[in-house]
This record gives C-alpha cells, sequence and structure tokens, in this order.
C-alpha cells in the first residue's frame, strides 16, 4: 500500500436501519465520572459579619468575623481580614489579624505580616519569620 496515492478515500457508507451511526469524534464521556471543582467563596473587602459563618471546601475572608468559624475545607485568612473568634477547620492560612484560637486538623500557617493573638492546635505549624504570633501553640497528632 503507497502512503501517498492520488485516490480519493471513500465515506464510509450510511449506517443501515438496524445499525447505530457511530460518532465522527471520541466517545460520549457523560459516562465517565465528572472531575471534582474546588468550589471556593469569598467574604471580600468591606464586609463585616457577626455570628458563626460554615464552609465545607475553600473559603477567602479579607472582611471582618466576629464569631465562630467553623469548617472541614481550607480557609485562608486574607491581608485585609480582621477576625475576633474561634477558628475550626481543616487547613488554615493567616494573612492578615486573628485574635481568638485556631484548631486545625491537618494544618496551620502563618504567613508574612499576619498578626495572630490566640491559642493555635494544629498536627503541622508553619511559622513565617515576619509574622507575630502572641500565643500558645500545641503542635503534633494527639496519642
Amino acid at each position: 500500500m503507497q502512503m501517498f496515492s492520488s485516490r480519493k478515500q471513500e465515506p464510509p457508507p450510511p449506517p443501515t436501519p438496524m445499525e447505530k451511526p457511530r460518532p465522527a469524534v471520541a466517545p460520549d464521556q457523560s459516562s465517565r465520572a465528572p472531575e471534582p471543582k474546588r468550589s471556593g467563596g469569598i467574604l471580600s473587602r468591606g464586609v463585616s459579619i457577626k455570628g458563626t459563618v460554615k464552609f465545607n471546601n475553600e473559603l477567602l475572608i479579607d472582611g471582618e468575623v466576629e464569631g465562630k468559624i467553623q469548617s472541614s475545607g481550607l480557609l485562608t485568612i486574607g491581608e485585609h481580614a480582621r477576625i475576633k473568634g474561634e477558628i475550626r477547620s481543616k487547613a488554615v492560612h493567616v494573612r492578615g489579624n486573628v485574635e481568638g484560637n485556631i484548631f486545625a486538623t491537618e494544618r496551620c500557617e502563618l504567613q508574612a505580616g499576619c498578626t495572630l493573638k490566640g491559642d493555635i492546635e494544629a498536627p503541622r505549624f508553619v511559622v513565617d519569620e515576619h509574622a507575630t504570633f502572641l500565643g500558645s501553640a500545641k503542635v503534633g497528632t494527639p496519642k
């Protein structure tokens, strides 16, 4: 068989009534499991909440919260945020100001420029050299 031929290829014959038409593109991918999408929320600068904030996946707070924050996901405290209250989450990244205790089931990270006045309990704890931390820390998994 020649690789280059001047003969034109004939289109496939139309399907018979008993035969299902074949797709011209890749098979339908709707039968595959959908890829998990990262859903995250934002409490932007200028937003102020008094009470309890609950969420599941991800939340970025750059406003003010006075009360309790509960989550099974990732909480990011933005650089303009001011939090006054207890935080319980899977992971917490702090860039703003927090006055209260943080309980993380996986990780807590104090990033440059943040201020935390409170205690921390977390299996992993990361503190940037330019973070301010006034409190005590229990680091490690309970035995």
